[in-house]
């Protein structure tokens, strides 16, 4: 739906569009899944030499990933601290990962970047009254070695200086761990006869994060000396507003418009000081950019074909504005103006329903872990970036046009107990 979601917040992911939404959801429900990326860039210097960089080939691997577990207290028959919900999600929020030719035209900026940050996401909510939920959580960002190489990292190929003889492929790398924090909240402004939101509005806020990275700047596999480099993630407002034109027990249709405000102004440089204090100057100077996110979903909830199974469609559109100026403009991640299209379909099989006329749904899993319900979500984002030219870079040799497509296809599985 475009990540258009703040508002309607209804199964495990408002874990991390809107966690005040964890409220709407009953007992335990759990949802976890991948996200395949590929796509490509192509670059076309004034001298009309060109260039194509990719996801470190077809696709990203390993893939983003993403995993939510909500918990409604009050649900589970505990009901002593009142309608309290808790949850933790793992998210990829921030990764990047972008390859171009090691004897391209711009070599000496870039040939390899990578940022496969984590982030884990303590989260409760509570139900304020009937219409009105709050969210607070925190964002703790890390690095593993379960997703990709466990840390931020740049190649490329030396110009010369620092004792490193030019041509030489020098690696800058590093770590850490910060925390930040969000908080969020979800209003139910009308319901239907039947007690269903028909208008609800979410705001939440997403605070800024320090990573202060840790690691080495390498060269041809050598250690030249440790480095250390400051990351600062930025804060995130959103607005949202969700209405559901139609909403009875046997279909729901919703439309909703979420507006982002991203703090990139905090990016200011990536300034990397070595052991020796010298410091290999990088100002970025970002700017705070704008994101509206369009999406809508047309659910079935008693179809006669498949009985005890609901069936949603949905699709959305998102518009974002670049962050880089073209003097710090990076070829390792896209940055232009950009449209992205996006579609899915969601299956949610309840305990009485047939998967494949084979098997109840409700006797998947063993015990008191057979769930109420099965759910698979399935979707396709297409990124078109508007053709982008860079003129007046610190490193002249990025400057030219760069065309840009990403596609994104992901799979979701829930698990409703």
């Amino acid at each position: 739906m475009g990540n258009a979601f703040a508002a309607q917040a209804d199964d495990p992911s408002a874990l991390h569009y809107n966690p005040a939404g964890m409220t709407q959801l009953q007992g335990l429900q759990f949802m976890a899944g991948g996200l395949i990326s590929g796509g490509s860039t192509d670059f076309t210097s004034p001298a009309g030499v060109t260039a194509r960089g990719d996801r470190d080939g077809t696709v990203a691997w390993p893939p983003p990933v993403h995993a939510y577990v909500t918990a409604n207290l009050k649900g589970l028959r505990l009901t002593a601290l009142g309608d309290l919900s808790l949850g933790i999600g793992l998210t990829v929020p921030f990764g990047s990962l972008t390859r171009w030719p090691s004897d391209g035209p711009f070599r000496t900026a870039t040939t390899f970047s990578a940022l496969p940050l984590l982030d884990i996401k303590p989260t409760l909510a509570y139900k304020v009254s009937e219409n009105f939920s709050l969210g607070l959580g925190a964002d703790i960002y890390t690095f593993s070695g379960l997703a990709g190489e466990g840390h931020v990292e740049r190649q490329s190929v030396w110009p010369g200086g620092l004792g490193i003889p030019a041509g030489s492929r020098v690696e800058l790398y590093g770590k850490d761990t910060a925390a930040g924090f969000n908080a969020s909240l979800l209003y139910t402004a009308l319901r239907n006869s039947d007690g269903k939101p028909v208008a609800n509005i979410g705001i939440v806020y997403r605070s800024q994060a320090t990573l202060h990275l840790n690691g080495a700047l390498l060269a041809d596999g050598a250690n030249v000396s440790d480095a250390s480099a400051t990351l600062v993630l930025p804060q995130i407002m959103t607005g949202a507003i969700a209405v559901w034109p139609v909403r009875t027990s046997e279909r729901e249709w919703k439309v909703e418009m979420d507006i982002d405000y991203v703090g990139w102004k905090s990016v200011r440089n990536l300034n990397v000081t070595l052991e020796n204090g010298t410091t290999i100057m990088q100002p970025q100077n970002w700017r705070s950019t704008y994101a509206m996110m369009v999406g809508t979903e047309y659910k079935w909830l008693a179809l006669e074909s498949l009985p005890h199974w609901v069936v949603a469609l949905r699709a959305g559109y998102t518009n974002q504005q670049n962050q880089m100026p073209d003097f710090s403009y990076d070829p390792g991640i896209p940055s232009a103006d950009l449209h992205v299209v996006g579609g899915g379909v969601g299956l949610l099989c309840k305990a009485q329903g047939s998967f494949l006329g084979l098997m109840r749904c409700g006797d998947f899993g063993v015990g008191w872990l057979t769930p109420n319900s099965v759910g698979v979500d399935l979707s396709f984002q297409a990124g078109f970036y508007e053709d982008r030219t860079v003129s007046g870079n610190r490193n002249p040799t990025v400057d030219g046009i760069y065309r840009t497509t990403l596609y994104n296809g992901s799979v979701s599985i829930r698990m409703v107990y």
